[in-house]
């Protein structure tokens, strides 16, 4: 009876208990781990313990071009792979909203590239991008073009890392925004067609403004996403060549395991934690603005 009354008193905060600990493990933890290594000069090499150094580390990291170049490049690469995708998956999800022969079946299709794991995706991309024997330079051929490097070349890398990026995330972005416009109301589609509006004054005046908060949730969580982006950049570039496309988490990466500066590489996490945090609040706060 007494195990039973204290089940019943306490039950508000019994069941979310595992979740909130899961959460404060997996997730607050390392965040307030890194945050407090962020403020020590921990180098593996050294052989010594962490010494707290306060600020010193995070003014070693603003002085150092090299951070600046992956902070460059994260955004350079997030902004490019996200609005290329959140245009295209509208116009996926625009397609997918009517009815069609055999539209399940191309639902399902655009799961598989979500579903693939992104080491082999990797491999995949580099052998297509692969400047001999490659698919990517083949089709140049055919159509009587010069071959191109693709991710050998500085200037090339980043783009052809987007173009991985968009194949493999906007169906995401594309089933995100169909969920959206399944849930529109009728009604004002039936009014425009009554006052003669055309299609693409529909999409503009009723359907934009209607599926805006879903197309900004799709934005930010792609967006999150895209900031962390390590996995692909790293099965096919490692950051290369030289440095053309190491963003933060590659940075990060170099320093913690090729050169064993941790305190200098939380530092560069922290700083991605920020990035995220404030593009976050801003996107949520336009979305709320949007809705008012």
């Amino acid at each position: 009876m007494l195990e039973s009354s204290f089940v019943d008193r306490h039950i508000k905060v019994l069941f979310p208990l595992p979740a909130v600990v899961f959460v404060a493990l997996m997730m607050v933890f390392p965040v307030f781990y890194t945050f407090t290594i962020s403020f020590t000069n921990w180098n593996l090499t050294s052989g010594l313990p962490p010494r707290f150094v306060g600020f010193k580390t995070y003014l070693s990291i603003l002085q150092e071009p090299r951070f600046w170049a992956a902070l460059g490049r994260t955004f350079y690469f997030t902004a490019f792979a996200v609005t290329v995708e959140t245009i295209l998956g509208m116009i996926w999800a625009l397609i997918l909203n009517r009815e069609f022969l055999g539209k399940n079946l191309v639902k399902m299709s655009l799961l598989l590239p979500m579903v693939s794991t992104p080491v082999a995706i990797g491999i995949a991309w580099t052998l297509f991008y692969e400047p001999t024997i490659g698919l990517a330079n083949w089709v140049l051929r055919s159509a009587g073009l010069n071959p191109l490097k693709w991710i050998a070349d500085k200037q090339l890398v980043i783009p052809s890392l987007v173009i991985v990026d968009i194949w493999q995330w906007t169906p995401m972005m594309a089933l995100i925004m169909l969920a959206g416009l399944a849930g529109l109301s009728v009604e004002p589609y039936e009014s425009a067609k009554v006052d003669g509006a055309n299609g693409i004054q529909i999409f503009w005046r009723i359907t934009l403004p209607m599926v805006s908060p879903v197309i900004l949730t799709a934005v930010v969580l792609r967006s999150i996403d895209a900031l962390k982006t390590y996995d692909i950049i790293y099965a096919m570039t490692n950051g290369g060549p030289g440095f053309s496309s190491e963003t933060l988490n590659i940075y990060a990466y170099n320093l913690s395991f090729n050169y064993f500066r941790l305190g200098h590489a939380s530092v560069v996490l922290f700083f991605l934690f920020v990035v995220v945090l404030i593009l976050s609040y801003l996107v949520a706060r336009l979305r709320q603005k949007l809705e008012e």
